[in-house]
This record gives structure tokens, sequence and C-alpha cells, in this order.
């Protein structure tokens, strides 16, 4: 072990090389500060990552798409000018039908007011007014919650002593939120709505066409272990609108090169800005000394210092993990214990000899539905029912299942006429009734899925050529995320904005000095968006520690 002499040190250490840890990294790097960080893996990215799994297949592994990331953080660090290109997804949504028919669903509102007409006028009419509403919403509160949450619950005092500048600051970020909805005038009912109600009850207000609730439906549980009626999913609704990443308001794109090529720009910054980045680099404990981080230390011995250290992993491996039995207030403890972590998705990714053909809309090479994502599942029974095998230990009999194929539009990824496949899957819970294990249960459940896409695309059972599966107990084991979570956290109510990741720390901060969230486990939560990393750095500098 190193001596205190030779202790390698930084102003701040960030754990966890994901593209929120990256992205934090390099804002407090421009302001000057000595940055290290530290990634468990060999590559860098978290669930933003690009695996050549197999020979001439670049395959974003975890994450997929990209909508949400902050336009601010693309420019005021550059990351276009570093290698980062987005390639928009034209039409942005898929749903194949058993009857024949099918529903496309894109930026072009005209097609899409065509496409819902064929199911019914007043829905088409309907659906221009829906995406008026979520716009509107998204429009005001995008600048509200994309940057620190406030703590403003009457919690005790114990649980924090809170200065007078914190307290004005968390005044006027609620008199902004006020305001925020103040704004929305007319439409506030409706944002209130979207923030708080179940996504069922919301749609079949709107809506009278099964496809169309259940296109929109899927995409509000994505990720979690939720049922579609229960309260809180709609919020997920907004991000149908959200973010301007792929080009406008909406809109989702690939990366090119894949997922890492994103996190491998911010990667590039933050070496140019004079970060150093270890991989293969696991931390075994945040060393603390009389409240305050004094550095890490690792699992190969070496100690490294730093007044700050920020953690870019879930709230359950910093607080549980990496620190000490007597380090952490035992309410705060108890709060963190409190997280759920629950969850109930698989990922499934495929090597194709060629393209899924859609008996509903049959095509020769590279057509629209193949670009964005393709939903499998036409009710919205379907998809409850799916919920119910999963809340008793299940995988789902009938999963839902979200398709992307990025070799539709990134040619880079794979060798000439062959394809990328993803299949992110609902529902696949991490908790199995008694007698089932994932690891003897995987590759059966995956052939489910493809049976699935297979009544639909029938050759797509002889064109797979390789297979991935990830299981949410392999989830967990890949990328560290407790529980298979893909949000460090479920987004429920309870555990959003002022609540996450536990009521009275929402602002980066934790009861140790010096010590940072600035992952997905802090507000705004998951999605690659970016805020938790950026937000977090500007609190570090806020409080002067460095």
């Amino acid at each position: 072990m190193a001596s205190s002499s030779e202790q390698k040190k930084y102003d701040c250490i960030i754990i966890g090389g994901g593209h929120n840890g990256l992205i934090a990294a390099a804002y407090l790097a421009k302001r000057g500060k000595s940055v290290c960080v530290l990634e468990r893996r060999p590559m860098l990215g978290g669930c933003s990552v690009t695996e050549e799994l197999w020979p001439g297949y670049k395959v974003s592994t975890a994450s997929y798409v990209v909508s949400l990331l902050l336009p601010e953080i693309i420019s005021e660090l550059q990351l276009k000018q570093n290698g980062l290109t987005i390639l928009p997804r034209v039409p942005s949504s898929f749903t194949p039908m058993r009857d024949g028919r099918h529903l496309m669903l894109g930026a072009d509102k005209q097609e899409n007011f065509d496409q819902i007409a064929g199911f019914s006028k007043k829905d088409a009419e309907s659906f221009s007014r829906y995406e008026r509403v979520l716009e509107d919403v998204a429009m005001h509160l995008e600048p509200v919650l994309n940057q620190a949450a406030p703590d403003l619950l009457p919690l005790p005092s114990s649980w924090r002593r809170i200065g007078m500048g914190k307290k004005l600051r968390d005044l006027r970020k609620g008199w902004a939120l006020r305001k925020a909805l103040a704004s929305m005038e007319e439409t506030i009912p409706e944002g209130i709505e979207l923030l708080t109600a179940a996504a069922r009850p919301v749609l079949e207000r709107w809506f009278e066409t099964e496809v169309l609730k259940t296109t929109l439906a899927t995409d509000a549980v994505i990720g979690a272990f939720a049922s579609i009626s229960q309260p809180g999913t709609a919020y997920v609704l907004l991000h149908h609108v959200m973010g301007t990443a792929g080009g406008s308001r909406g809109v989702w794109g690939y990366v090119e090169g894949g997922m890492g090529a994103l996190s491998e720009s911010i990667a590039t910054v933050c070496r140019q800005l004079g970060v150093t980045i270890e991989t293969e680099c696991e931390v075994d404990q945040i060393m603390v000394e009389k409240n305050q981080t004094r550095g890490v230390l690792l699992r190969d011995g070496r100690e490294l210092g730093a007044s700050v250290v920020a953690s870019s992993v879930d709230a359950n491996l910093t607080f549980n993990h990496f620190l000490q039995e007597g380090d952490l207030p035992s309410p705060f403890r108890a709060a963190v214990n409190r997280i759920d972590y629950s969850s109930a998705t698989a990922k499934i990714n495929l090597a194709l000899s060629e393209l899924p053909n859609f008996t509903c809309l049959p095509s020769t090479g590279v057509a629209p539905q193949h670009n964005g994502t393709i939903h499998i599942g036409e009710t919205l029974e379907e998809v409850e029912r799916a919920y119910d095998d999963a809340k008793y230990g299940e995988p789902s009999k009938n999963p839902i299942v979200e398709i992307t194929i990025p070799t539709s539009v990134d040619r880079t990824i794979a060798p000439e006429g062959k394809h990328i496949m993803s299949m992110f899957v609902q529902y696949a819970p991490y908790q199995l009734k008694e007698g089932l294990i994932w690891d003897d249960i995987k590759e059966g459940f995956a052939d489910r899925c493809v049976e699935r896409v297979a009544e639909y695309a029938p050759n797509i059972t002889q064109a797979i050529e390789h297979r991935q599966v990830l299981s949410p107990v392999d989830i967990e084991r890949t990328y560290g995320l407790t529980g298979g979570n893909i949000f460090q956290g479920s987004m429920n109510l309870n555990q959003l904005h002022m609540m996450r990741p536990v009521p009275g720390w929402a602002d980066h901060r934790t009861p140790i000095r010096g010590l940072y969230m600035c992952g997905a486990a802090s507000h705004p939560g998951g999605g690659v968006m970016g805020a938790c990393g950026m937000n977090a750095a500007h609190e570090i500098l806020r409080d002067r520690i460095v």
C-alpha cells in the first residue's frame, strides 16, 4: 500500500466512467481542476458502450438510442467536433399487426395524421392535440427538470443542516417550478396528470385505436417493473417529445459507430483537458476521515487522494459497498436501503444475415419500417397480461418487445449485407419465483422472444447468426446496476426530483463532506441525458472544496 508521501493526489476522483461520470469530469477539468476517472470495466461508457461481440459487429450492448442528451452539453463540450455524430431515425416507430395492417409514426405530422386516420379519423385529430399538449408541458418543464433538484421537504433537522444560501437557492428553484407550471396556463391539469397519473387511463381518454394506445403505452413502461395502470407511468410519455439530440424535438437517433462513440467523444474532450482516465481499475473503498473524503482505496492496493469524490455508480454500491459501517448516519443509510431497484428488463442482441421481412409490409433491403423502434405488441391487454406473469415471478409468456436495427441507418457497425438487431424486452423480473434461475432459463426466454417477432416476420428465425442474451441478473453483473435496474433506481413518484436518491439529499451532496453523486441515481435520473453529471459538477464547484 502506498505511503501518504507516495500517494497520487487529485482535486476530484470520479468513480465510474459512464457518460455522466465523464461529463462531470469534463466540466470540472474545464475549470482547471485535476480530475481522475476510474472505470471498473475494460472500456469506458457504462451502459453507453460499443462492443465487438462477433468479428465485424460493433454492438451497442446496453443503451441503444439517444435524444435526451442536453444540447448545452453537446455544445459546451464540443462533442460533435470530437467525433459525435447522431443519425436521425425516420420514421421513428413501426407497429406490425397480425391482420396485415400496421402503424408507422414519426416527426412528420401529416404522415402521422394519415397513418392514424387509416384506423380512426377522430384519433388522427386527437393525436395532433395530444402531441401539442405534451410538447407544451415538456417545453415548460425541461429547464426546471434539467438542473439540480431543490430540497424543499420539511424534514427533521437531524437529517441535514442546510445553510441560508442553499435555502434561498432552493426557494428560488421551487418558485421557478411554480412559474413553469403557471406558464402552462390551460394545460396545467394535463401537465400535472402527465407527471403523476398512470399511462393507460390517460391514453384511453385520448384515443380509441388499440394499436395506437399500445404503441405509446409500451414506451411508458420500458425499463420499469410497472403496469401501464400504475400511477407515475404517464411521466415517461413526455419522453416521446423531449430532447433535441436527434435533430429536432422528440426525434430519437442512433449514434454513428454505436453508443460507445458518444462516450468516446466525451472521453476525448476529457483527455484534451488533462483528465486522467484509468480502465480495469476497481474501487474497493471510499476513504473517509472525520466525515471528510480523502480519496479512494483501489482493489490493487493503491491509494489515490482527493478532497472530492463523485460517484456515478448507484446508491447501493456507493453507500453500502464503498463506505464503512460507521461512515454514514443511520437514518441516511436506512433511507438508502429503502430505494426500490425492481426491474423486469432483458436485452437481446442479434447478428442477422438479413433484415426481418414483415408479413404486413413486405420489403427487399432496408425500408422505412426498419429505421425506428419496432413494437411487438398490439393491445393493452397484451401489455397487462405480460406484466401479470412477471408480478408472480415468471418471465412473460408473451413478452412485449421493442426492436431497434441501427444498421438500417449506420453501415459502419456490421459487415456488408449483415445487420444488428437489438430487442429490449418486458417483462423479465429480476426476482424469480422459487425454482427458477435466470442462468438456466434465459436462453429459453430468448427463444420465446424470437418466436414473438417471428409471428410478424417469419424469416427472423433463420436470419440469426449470433445471439447475446442479457438477463436482468447479467445486467447487474456486467454493468454494476443493482437489481438489473437500468435507471440506477426505479423512477417511481417517490424516487423522483426532490426525493432522488433519498429525501433531503437531492442536490448531489451526501452526509459526507466532499462525497457527491453524479450518476443516474441522482436527479433527473436514468436515460442518456448527461444532466446528472453536469449538474453535479456545478454543485461541486459551487462548494469550493477544491
